[in-house]
């Protein structure tokens, strides 16, 4: 019993927290967004939706590509979704600031991806 009172609980948490991300995010639809994948992709975009699983639908999309020897490369994507369970961090873009960033200026090396 004390077992599946535990996976109960760990499933209703697990439920919080979806409802949690789900409520930030109808904050921010229609705004621009960055997304890091688990693989390390930096993905802008307009979010203009999501659903339950926090898979996104981002709009005037560009992936941001990062390397040491090169400035950052724009691909452009267009209307793009992500799935949820491939997200790792998605985040409101401070548009002011994004602007003032001179990316042909910047090199960093790429984001590792995530080793569960």
């Amino acid at each position: 019993k004390r077992s599946r009172q535990l996976r109960s609980g760990s499933r209703m948490a697990e439920r919080g927290a979806r409802a949690a991300s789900a409520v930030d995010l109808e904050s921010v639809i229609g705004k621009p967004v960055h997304v890091v994948t688990n693989d390390g992709r930096n993905i802008v975009g307009v979010l203009k939706g999501y659903d339950q699983k926090t898979n996104v639908i981002l709009d005037e999309s560009h992936e941001r590509v990062f390397s040491i020897d090169a400035p950052v490369e724009q691909v452009p994507l267009g209307l793009y979704i992500v799935r949820g369970d491939n997200i790792a961090v998605i985040g409101e873009i401070d548009e002011e600031i994004d602007a003032e960033i001179d990316l042909s200026t910047v090199a960093a090396e790429p984001l590792k991806a995530i080793v569960h």
